[in-house]
């Protein structure tokens, strides 16, 4: 699937609860669901800085695309956590940079996570983009 249909896909999802309990609620189940990332990985290097809580994040490259893992120990941001893995995710460095992350705007993710949360969740696509480039620039070398 293309990051927009995945996209396309949870705004649907989202798109059938009107109150925010309840998209708050999906949310959590979704960061619930989420693998738990392997110890090794929660490593100052993996945390991702501008988040007021823990978050870590892990890329790993292989046959061109990008394999995102990760985790935070808030219920809400692992969930947001989750919804970015699950969107850009095994795609390819160049999709990844290229993409157009409307969804946040789509569900109403913006304008309902606190200033702190929504800084988190630009730093989290910061870092994954920046994966993305390190990914390409080594490919191009």
């Amino acid at each position: 699937m293309t990051i927009n249909e995945i996209q396309d896909e949870i705004i649907e999802e989202f798109s059938a609860f009107d109150d925010w309990m309840d998209k708050y609620a999906l949310l959590i189940e979704l960061g619930n669901s989420l693998a738990p990332l392997d110890d090794k990985y929660k490593t100052e290097s993996n945390l991702i800085e501008g988040c007021q809580s823990r978050v870590w994040l892990q890329a790993d490259y292989s046959d061109g695309l990008i394999h995102f893992q990760g985790e935070s120990d808030a219920v809400i941001v692992k969930g947001i956590v989750s919804l970015l893995i699950k969107i850009i995710s095994s795609h390819t460095p160049d999709e990844i940079l290229n993409a157009d992350l409307y969804f946040v705007d789509k569900i109403g993710l913006k304008e309902h996570l606190s200033p702190t949360r929504s800084n988190g969740l630009v730093a989290m696509l910061k870092q994954m983009r920046l994966y993305a480039m390190a990914f390409k620039s080594r490919e191009e070398a």
